[in-house]
């Protein structure tokens, strides 16, 4: 079930735009939402809906813009995009509390569900599919890095941390393990039988089994598979290949750290996901505006990069969040 892509918030601020007689721009959480004029004022209870949500027509009919509403899973509705209006990037969609039953209702309060609201997820191409095995097994977390804008908190936990800043590599991601003797190759939700698909192709290319059956423990590697067929493969990698950011201890579920997990990487002959800087200190406020900049990455001279993610390097607390580059979004968010 999805969650928390409909949440109950309150607008922080609201600020006009230049040049623009009819629209104003309201913060919620760390995001900014073009609205109309006078809808919503300062200090208002609203339902903020995140990017990549699906949403229904009957509660936003207004959102397919007098065009028949699209079909997704079998609900009419529009898909949340990054926008740019007047010259303001608009990020989500603010709904009035009056389309929900009346009952109280508490900041940060999920009503998703009540919506109907689903998450949108680009659909997958043939030759990544695979037969499904199962679900996604539950003794390993998903890989489903937080935007910074959806807990702006965690710039106050993380200040004075020692961190780490890599690439978001923009493929797809994959999930390794053993348990108990079973090797077993996840997509981003399911496990996968042995076939021809590209997460059993990239696990025998790098004898991941084998490997994973040395380390002799209960583990799994998760990363982000890139290359040809894949998101348009904006890294311009001739050949698929894997970029690993999560090594998961099973049997106490938690993450490794950062020197483990880089440590166990190299031992085992793969890659991780780019570095762009360790033991790093922000030399500026860590603010949401400023970690925007940062995440304006390339790829390659002139071709735009998606994002950084940003951790702690180590795990008392865990912290970890990513920050995508407003500008790849505008292009690549079709």
């Amino acid at each position: 079930m999805d969650t928390n892509l409909a949440t109950i918030q309150i607008i922080k601020d609201i600020q006009p735009i230049p040049n623009a007689d009819s629209i104003e721009v309201a913060t919620v959480l760390g995001w900014k939402v073009v609205v109309k004029k006078g809808e919503f004022k300062i200090g208002d209870k609203i339902i903020y809906c995140e990017i990549d949500s699906w949403i229904p027509n009957n509660i936003a009919p207004f959102l397919s813009k007098g065009q028949p509403p699209k079909e997704y899973n079998g609900i009419l509705g529009e898909r949340l995009r990054t926008v740019k209006l007047r010259g303001q990037i608009s990020q989500g969609l603010i709904l009035p509390l009056s389309i929900l039953p009346n009952k109280e209702y508490n900041e940060g309060e999920d009503v998703t569900k009540e919506l109907g609201i689903l998450k949108w997820i680009k659909p997958v191409p043939i030759n990544m599919r695979g037969l499904v095995k199962g679900d996604f097994p539950s003794f390993v977390p998903k890989t489903d890095e937080i935007r910074i804008q959806s807990k702006p908190e965690l710039l106050k936990e993380i200040k004075g941390k020692d961190i780490y800043i890599t690439q978001k590599v923009d493929g797809t991601s994959a999930t390794y393990y053993i348990k108990d003797g079973n090797f077993g190759v996840c997509s981003r939700n399911l496990e996968l039988k042995d076939g021809d698909n590209i997460y059993w192709k990239i696990a025998k290319e790098y004898d991941l089994e084998n490997k994973l059956r040395a380390l002799n423990r209960n583990i799994a590697l998760q990363g982000e598979i890139a290359g040809p067929g894949i998101q348009k493969n904006p890294m311009k990698l001739k050949e698929l290949d894997i970029f690993f950011f999560n090594i998961f201890d099973i049997d106490n579920y938690q993450y490794y750290d950062y020197i483990k997990m880089k440590s166990i990487i190299d031992q085992l002959e793969l890659k991780m996901v780019p570095l762009i800087a360790i033991h790093y200190a922000l030399q500026v406020e860590w603010t949401i505006d400023n970690l925007l900049k940062m995440a304006e990455i390339e790829y390659e001279p002139g071709v735009i990069g998606e994002g950084i993610v940003v951790r702690t390097i180590d795990n008392d607390p865990l912290i970890s969040f990513k920050v995508l580059n407003n500008k790849y979004l505008l292009k690549n968010d079709e």
